[in-house]
């Protein structure tokens, strides 16, 4: 019998602050939030006399990340379930002051490490108190080396609140209050963005064409307001990677994954080396669809009619079976976030595009928020959420600061959670024709992470070109998408979508720049975990908490050689990676061969 049966479809915030951001309990800890921030920058400019005096220093610095954090956390949560929530808007600026706060005060104490002797530094390093940071110490003094001046730094945190951060915001409120009056069936509906972009891949093309021109007419009415957000928002950031000295502007995302460029650099030249057999499944599938041409609309059109629903329940249950396959423990905690109402799924209007993880590193839990509709494709990101809840789950005891991991890493532990249920699918298969449906969703996947992501990395690297030298108008910004897709696809569409830098919430977040390769690097690092754990079979599961723990303390290439035994920076991790994930491949143009 089912463990699960009518699961809450909205997510429990009240646990944390009831009555929400504008009630007493968040309002109240928020302000003590604020008395503790600007009581403790005063004393953070205090010098330090003896090493030990690190010791609590450093433990009030990792105290006020952690609430800091969960503030913000509650605030997002909010504003992303219920878009015209002003309280939670108001209260997420508050927060984003609060963090410029934050990162003065690290500001001064980086200036600090900086400029202590290398014998106090080591002495420092080898400290009890401090061994579980003793990575991140490191790491922070090797990048204060590369930054501007600790008076220049804090001006720039205190602006970027209302400058670099504000636009950010802002690209959030314009995408959130677009709406979309479509006719499906002979009755007019209005639809949120998010509801609109799970119809996309309707299985009737007709009605596909028709609801992706409603979805690009929709960003077209906004696109100058977009697109003048997305120039200042770069503009912004090259100025000041212009005044810290650098002069290449993927300095600070490779830097802040924790990457070589040279990992980088393999992994997309190995991907583009290897595209022949997925502009064939491209190919195939669009004799499958019946049509003519194989436009950006078509790609992700279901094969076989209509897609096969599920329930949230049925969908729950799935995921858990299948997490235990490979990890109890996993599976234990997506049954507590299932059963304890930690995932907003309801598809109704007013909902944020997309899916995220928060966590609430204070209360040691996470909250996940998809739209979910029924198809298979949302049953795979709510396993690729709970694969980032579980992250945050095996860490919840740790230093705050060694629980800080690049995303890089972070969609590794989703990307694997997703990988477990798309091959547990095709086993489960019921019919030869589900079975085929499955196999195609798998290569689609492929499709999605290594061209899709691939056109976005491709975009924005021409954009910021063009950016360094003035603003980019609209009617660049499409010309220049729809050139990274022509490349990125590899001549295997007829039509595809200029206005894709408008849609994409990647494109817009100040938190993390060049927000797209790490999904493509999650999706094939995590393929060679995913074979570990085959290799591995029960003793996977500690190995794997080991890796997880590890991925706030180690750069890519250490993780990758200390856990899996891997070269990261040459060739031949990336093509295995890439062979395991297109493992599918001749199974799926075999079976389709009498089809076309």
């Amino acid at each position: 019998m089912s463990k699960f049966h009518n699961l809450s479809r909205t997510w429990d915030l009240d646990i944390f602050f009831p009555g929400g951001c504008g009630a007493a309990p968040f309002l109240e800890y928020v302000a003590k939030l604020e008395l503790d921030l600007d009581a403790f920058l005063p004393q953070a400019n205090l010098p330090i006399h003896e090493v030990n005096e690190w010791v609590p220093r450093l433990k009030t610095l990792q105290d006020l990340m952690s609430r800091t954090s969960y503030a913000g956390a509650f605030a997002n949560c909010h504003s992303a379930a219920k878009s015209a929530d002003l309280n939670a808007r108001q209260i997420s600026g508050k927060i984003r002051q609060l963090s410029a706060v934050l990162a003065n005060i690290n500001t001064e104490l980086n200036a600090q490490v900086l400029a202590m002797p290398d014998a106090e530094w080591k002495q420092l390093l080898t400290m009890d108190a401090l061994k579980e940071i003793a990575w991140n110490l490191n790491e922070r003094r090797e990048k204060s080396k590369v930054l501007m001046s600790k008076e220049l730094e804090s001006l720039n945190n205190s602006l970027a609140v209302n400058g670099y951060h504000g636009w950010g915001s802002l690209y959030t409120m314009l995408a959130s209050a677009l709406k979309v009056k479509v006719t499906l069936k002979g009755s007019e509906q209005e639809l949120s963005m998010g509801q609109l972009q799970n119809r996309l891949s309707d299985s009737d093309p007709k009605v596909r064409q028709y609801l992706m021109e409603a979805w690009e007419n929709a960003w077209q009415s906004s696109e100058e307001n977009i697109g003048h957000t997305l120039n200042q928002l770069a503009g912004y950031r090259l100025n000041l990677y212009k005044h810290r000295g650098w002069n290449d502007f993927l300095q600070e995302p490779v830097a802040y994954n924790r990457m070589q460029r040279q990992t980088l650099d393999s992994m997309w030249n190995t991907i583009d080396a290897n595209k022949a057999k997925l502009v064939a499944y491209l190919e195939r599938k669009r004799k499958l669809l019946g049509i003519e041409k194989m436009n950006w609309n078509d790609v992700d059109a279901p094969i076989g009619g209509e897609q096969t629903k599920v329930s949230f329940e049925d969908a729950a249950e799935f995921i858990t079976d299948n997490f235990r396959q490979f990890s109890p423990k996993m599976a234990d905690f997506a049954t507590m976030a299932f059963q304890q109402s930690w995932i907003e799924s309801e598809d109704r209007p007013g909902k944020r595009m997309g899916g995220f993880c928060s966590g609430f590193s204070e209360a040691k839990q996470s909250r996940i928020f998809v739209t979910f509709s029924g198809t298979m494709g949302n049953m795979a990101t709510v396993a690729h959420e709970l694969g980032h809840g579980y992250h945050g789950w095996v860490m919840k005891d740790m230093a705050p600061m060694t629980k800080s991991y690049a995303m890089i890493v972070a969609e590794t532990a989703s990307t694997m959670g997703e990988m477990i249920v798309a091959n547990a699918s095709v086993q489960a298969a019921k019919s030869p024709e589900e079975k085929l449906s499955l196999i195609e969703s798998k290569l689609h996947r492929a499709v999605s992470l290594l061209m899709n992501i691939e056109a976005r990395f491709l975009f924005e690297k021409s954009f910021y070109t063009e950016r360094e030298k003035g603003e980019v108008s609209v009617i660049r910004l499409n010309e220049l998408m729809v050139a990274a897709q022509k490349q990125s696809y590899a001549g295997a569409l007829d039509g595809y979508h200029p206005r894709f830098w408008a849609s994409k919430l990647h494109f817009y977040s100040t938190g993390v720049p060049f927000y797209n390769f790490p999904y493509t690097f999650g999706f094939l690092f995590s393929a060679g975990i995913y074979a570990k754990a085959l290799e591995l079979g029960p003793a996977f599961e500690d190995k794997y908490i080991d890796l997880l723990q590890d991925t706030g303390r180690l750069s890519v290439e250490e993780l990758a050689e200390r856990h899996l035994g891997v070269d990261l920076t040459g060739s031949e991790f990336w093509q295995k990676a890439i062979d395991s994930v297109l493992d599918d491949y001749d199974e799926f143009m075999a079976l389709t061969e009498k089809m076309i």
